[in-house]
């Protein structure tokens, strides 16, 4: 699903939105519309086995996984990752995208694949992870790479009283690149009272501190 600004000269600053686990692209129409407003080509992508792929089997296979819903979820956002070179060559050739300007926000399972996107060296220019972690049970685990972050504009926006996924994961990273690379452009931001499932009025608080960060980082 895209949306794109009006009568703007291309090439367009883009950033790619990605949705939460079990949930689809559609469900982010509004933000990529603001984002489009603000003058991105704006992409909400649905994540492999969701949305208009939806595999019918996951609460199947998340029964009979040993790690879970995470090992699943974990499984849909490598598969992902595996996609985005090839959906980037596209934006860029038939959509005017500038490929020195790709940007990515990511909620809850969305937010564990921009993590992974940057830490497998994806040149994203501004990243934003909402509700999500940078860490995960394994060697890839974008928390061990803190390196590769250097040159991408990190914003993490994080709940309080987040129990699905606990904002101290990313109040690690941030302190480890903070003492790595003091001149790298990061911030985390933790919204105070707030769990994992927002109001509709605290999901605005988090859009506009994404769009704030966009804007100044991404265009």
């Amino acid at each position: 699903m895209i949306a794109a600004p009006a009568h703007t000269p291309e090439p367009l600053p883009t950033v790619l939105w990605f949705h939460g686990f079990r949930a689809d692209a559609l469900a982010h129409v509004a933000d990529i519309e603001r984002c489009a407003r603000a003058g991105f080509l704006a992409v909400a992508v649905d994540v492999v086995d969701h949305g208009a792929r939806r595999d019918v089997r996951m609460t199947e296979r998340i029964a009979h996984a040993g790690g879970g819903a995470l090992e699943v979820m974990l499984q849909c956002v490598d598969q992902s990752l595996t996609e985005l070179p090839h959906l980037i060559h596209d934006l860029v050739h038939a959509h005017g995208a500038d490929p020195q300007r790709i940007s990515a926000v990511g909620i809850s399972m969305g937010a564990f694949l921009v993590y992974q996107a940057v830490a497998d060296g994806l040149a994203v220019r501004a990243a934003v992870g909402v509700v999500g972690s940078p860490e995960r049970p394994d060697e890839r685990s974008p928390h061990l790479l803190p390196a590769r972050f250097r040159d991408t504009a990190m914003l993490s926006v994080v709940a309080e009283h987040d129990t699905s996924v606990p904002p101290a994961a990313a109040h690690r990273l941030h302190a480890s690149l903070r003492t790595i690379h003091p001149l790298a452009v990061q911030r985390i931001v933790q919204l105070p009272g707030v769990g994992h499932l927002m109001s509709a009025t605290q999901w605005r608080t988090a859009m506009d501190v994404t769009e704030a960060w966009l804007v100044e980082h991404g265009t």
